[in-house]
């Protein structure tokens, strides 16, 4: 129980934080931002109106995460695949992307958040390139939560540009037969190799799904899908989420409460020598 609530939260999470360790928050969270048109369908609107009313549950959201001091937010703003939809939605995204991101800076600011960017960056227009650097580096000297956009943004697309990455490195360093390859060279090479992997990523909609998003990083993510449409979703429902994931008991695949880590992995190099002796040993470990 906590008597000491941080300044801003409203009553509603206020009685949420209270119940929440402190010591146990996540140090990533990553959300899966989704039911904008559902939300909309429901009023009988049309669908950027469900986006345009998605920017009030951002705002809630990072405040709230600022407030309680999670290091780090990476919100799925938007999607390789959400090329696909029609034109004149893509251009309203667009456009309400740079809306959000010129109003929302003095808020970032105040909050002390750093704003940075994972996705292909280059292949969304050129305006909204100049918007979103003006933005980071309005922020760039804050110290204290690290929001992430994931824009333009594919896990899979992401794993290609990594391996691109460390052979491009490795023909300029000595060449390919030289190259050698683990987890730690691929996390190294990720577009989120400055922050932690998610401890927690948070689904809204009731969807089950992952949609391409930070296959690599959520391993050992908890997963907590709430069927709130994003629209609605509010720092209370962030610190539920919270509440949630302090409840399960993060194994890392043993058998015990001591298991504060993540596995041994496989080596790679000399792999053609593993025996099972050494499986037996690593998952004995």
């Amino acid at each position: 129980m906590q008597d000491k609530v941080p300044t801003g939260l409203d009553r509603k999470e206020s009685e949420v934080y209270r119940r929440l360790d402190t010591a146990r928050l996540p140090k990533h969270i990553a959300i899966i931002m989704d039911g904008n048109g559902r939300w909309a369908k429901r009023r009988h609107m049309p669908r950027v109106a469900g986006h345009r009313a998605g920017v009030a549950a951002v705002r809630s959201t990072v405040e709230t995460a600022a407030r309680i001091h999670i290091p780090a937010l990476t919100l799925y703003a938007f999607s390789e695949e959400n090329w696909k939809r029609p034109v004149t939605e893509v251009g309203f995204l667009m456009r309400l992307l740079s809306r959000y991101l010129k109003a929302e800076v003095p808020t970032l600011n105040k909050n002390n958040i750093r704003l940075e960017y994972i996705g292909r960056q280059h292949e969304l227009p050129e305006d909204v390139q100049e918007r979103m650097e003006w933005a980071r580096a309005a922020t760039a000297s804050n110290s204290g939560m690290v929001l992430t956009l994931a824009l333009n943004y594919s896990a899979r697309s992401e794993l290609v540009d990594a391996f691109r990455a460390i052979v491009d490195t490795a023909s300029q360093n000595g060449g390919l037969e030289h190259l050698r390859i683990d987890e730690g060279t691929v996390s190294r090479h990720l577009y989120t190799r400055h922050l932690p992997d998610p401890d927690l990523v948070v689904r809204t909609s009731g969807e089950m799904r992952l949609s391409n998003f930070l296959l690599w990083q959520l391993a050992y993510a908890e997963i907590y899908v709430t069927p709130t449409l994003w629209p609605d979703f509010r720092g209370v429902h962030l610190l539920e989420g919270i509440a949630e994931y302090q409840k399960r008991e993060r194994r890392y695949g043993g058998l015990n409460h001591g298991d504060k880590h993540p596995p041994k992995s496989i080596p790679t190099e000399g792999a053609e020598n593993f025996s099972v002796e050494d499986a037996k040993e690593i998952i004995s470990s």
